[in-house]
């Protein structure tokens, strides 16, 4: 593994130990993609440090379990907005 990609996988960990960011919020920090920023903590981090590895994948699954209440709030605050009121006609 090339030393720049070595160094970005851990300082992409860190960031999202410390924080507890989504994929997205990390890849927008790091101005790479989303899916960069997943290949590197489920594929690359593992081979450089397994404890490291273990520690992200619960903040990854914690975001992940956690994203359809941030997208009903995302939705919320969107209508809110706009000064529309939220229908629950279904």
């Amino acid at each position: 593994m090339k030393e720049h990609i070595r160094k970005r996988v851990l300082d992409i960990c860190e960031h999202i130990l410390n924080t507890n960011e989504t994929v997205r919020q990390a890849a927008s920090v790091f101005g790479v993609s989303k899916s960069t920023v997943h290949k590197d903590m489920i594929e690359r981090l593992p081979e450089i440090n397994k404890k490291l590895a273990l520690k992200v994948k619960n903040v990854l699954e914690t975001n992940k379990a956690q994203r359809h209440i941030r997208g009903g709030e995302a939705t919320r605050k969107k209508y809110k907005e706009k000064n529309q009121p939220l229908t629950t006609d279904i």
